[in-house]
């Protein structure tokens, strides 16, 4: 059973139609280009942007895998599970999983970002400590008028951020809550 919806997209460029031209001149290193001058910085460094939620869920889950039946792996995870919960009291750290669970083929542990400025730190940090695992990061966002499922599939799926190797995940108890609810046939 697949499940492609047609998407729209709202512009990237909402919010700018009367913009002056961007400036071709280049920057220093002859590569970038000189941006524009701002009054200030986005707001996407304070408030994640809609939809992705900035309430008690956070913007974003980051699963963090391992393969169960490897002990380098194993050992190599709850190091890393333990070394989190040291350096970031303040994300949301949950259960060591030592089995695959959900959409989650292999076993894993999941952390939650509540701000931009701790996507920006940790995500960062876990490009060089995530050694051999595989993450998936993927947002949380707050859609009104679309099924709540649905939601979770494209969060988990078209909008999905990976680092390491990509693990497919296992759809199909979305799919069947999506069938359920009367979202696909």
């Amino acid at each position: 059973m697949s499940f492609v919806p047609r998407r729209t997209y709202p512009s990237p460029l909402a919010g700018y139609e009367d913009a002056p031209p961007l400036p071709s001149e280049r920057a220093e290193d002859g590569k970038s280009f000189v941006n524009p001058k701002s009054d200030g910085l986005s707001t996407a460094y304070e408030k994640f942007v809609d939809p992705l939620d900035n309430g008690r869920r956070g913007g974003f889950d980051v699963h963090i895998y391992y393969w169960q039946n490897s002990q380098e792996q194993t050992q190599y995870a709850k190091a890393l599970w333990e070394r989190i919960r040291r350096e970031f009291p303040e994300l949301r750290i949950y259960t060591f999983w030592d089995r695959p669970i959900g959409p989650h083929p292999v076993a894993m542990f999941e952390v939650d970002i509540l701000t931009p400025a701790q996507f920006g730190a940790f995500v960062s940090w876990l490009a060089i400590w995530r050694g051999p695992l595989s993450v998936l990061v993927h947002p949380n966002t707050v859609e009104a008028d679309v099924s709540r499922t649905a939601v979770e599939i494209r969060n988990h799926s078209e909008r999905a951020i990976w680092m390491g190797e990509r693990i497919p995940l296992d759809f199909t108890g979305f799919l069947k809550r999506l069938h359920d609810e009367g979202g696909i046939a």
